[in-house]
């Protein structure tokens, strides 16, 4: 019965099965979709949006929750338990086994992220997507003066920090294969902004010691500092 049903809700869709299982594997994969990431993603998205019902009908038996930003265009998936901006909290118990914890260098760039957004958001200096630009000189003037700290030393842990922070759909940019990172300008998407609770973003300047603000985010940036194990890629398109 259930096959017969999932093929219904197919033909309903104008999708085959193939695409729809591309499109649920992706997203667990990734964890996010936006639409203007690459190409795949566009073709995604907009496969997504003929589907919608029917992807949150297959997720929520697993206690996933689906986020859909139709007007920034991107969909993000969260695991069970996660705390999510907009959403009430889920009272089902859970255990954080699907997950895997950001590291606290992740941790630190993406409370940046939200702080730099937020100002820009406020001066206006958002593009018609509502992205951001931010330099990596900027990210790290913010980690110094808002937690006393900095981006990796190693040219090679900074390119996988600034490729964590794609992954996560937060960030755009192009350039990681010059030696230098001195000249990337990072484009900060809308995302941030529902990654990073409001009441997260007030603990950074509850006047906290630096070290352990950080420690105490890692537990409360949404999804709870931690990602789940299948939602997140090694390479995007």
């Amino acid at each position: 019965m259930i096959e017969q049903a999932l093929e219904e809700a197919l033909a309903q869709c104008r999708l085959t099965r193939g695409e729809f299982s591309e499109l649920l594997v992706r997203l667990l994969d990734y964890g996010v979709i936006c639409r203007d990431e690459s190409q795949v993603e566009t073709v995604l998205y907009d496969r997504f949006q003929r589907c919608e019902q029917l992807i949150r009908e297959w997720l929520a038996p697993l206690g996933l929750r689906l986020q859909h930003d139709s007007r920034f265009q991107f969909i993000r998936v969260y695991p069970p338990g996660a705390e999510v901006p907009g959403m009430p909290d889920q009272e089902e118990p859970h255990h954080g086994g699907f997950r895997a914890r950001l590291s606290q260098q992740e941790v630190a760039a993406i409370l940046v992220l939200r702080v730099e957004y937020d100002k820009a958001l406020r001066e206006g200096q958002v593009d018609e997507s509502g992205c951001a630009a931010l330099s990596l000189e900027a990210l790290e003037l913010g980690l110094r003066n808002l937690l006393k700290m900095s981006l990796p030393d190693k040219l090679a842990e900074r390119k996988n920090l600034l490729k964590k922070l794609r992954q996560l759909r937060l960030v755009q940019f192009a350039g990681e294969e010059t030696e230098s990172l001195a000249e990337i300008w990072l484009r900060v998407r809308p995302t941030v902004a529902h990654f990073v609770s409001e009441e997260t973003l007030q603990q950074l300047f509850d006047g906290q010691p630096q070290e352990e603000q950080v420690k105490e985010l890692e537990q409360r940036i949404t999804p709870n500092s931690e990602d789940h194990s299948l939602f997140v890629g090694t390479e995007s398109d």
